[in-house]
């Protein structure tokens, strides 16, 4: 997944410490959250858009979205 938080982040002037006070997690959760590391809860992802004044979808997006979305290739057997 990646993220924008960092770029959402420096908007708002806050330091990782600032945003990981203010959503309740510690400064390490922001620095993995901030290099795609870390997949957030909707709880903590709600938070921080909350704080950063932006919707969950501006702040993450999910590489390969076309890849994961792929329908199953369907096989046929025939009874003889």
């Amino acid at each position: 997944m990646k993220t924008h938080i960092k770029e959402y982040r420096a908007k708002q002037g806050l330091t990782q410490e600032q945003l990981a006070s203010a959503v309740g997690v510690r400064r390490e959760t922001i620095v993995f959250l901030e290099k795609g590391k870390y997949n957030p809860s909707l709880l903590l992802a709600h938070k921080i858009s909350k704080v950063l004044q932006t919707t969950i979808a501006h702040l993450f997006e999910f590489e390969d979205e076309k890849e994961q979305a792929k329908p199953a290739e369907h096989h046929r057997s025939y009874i003889q």
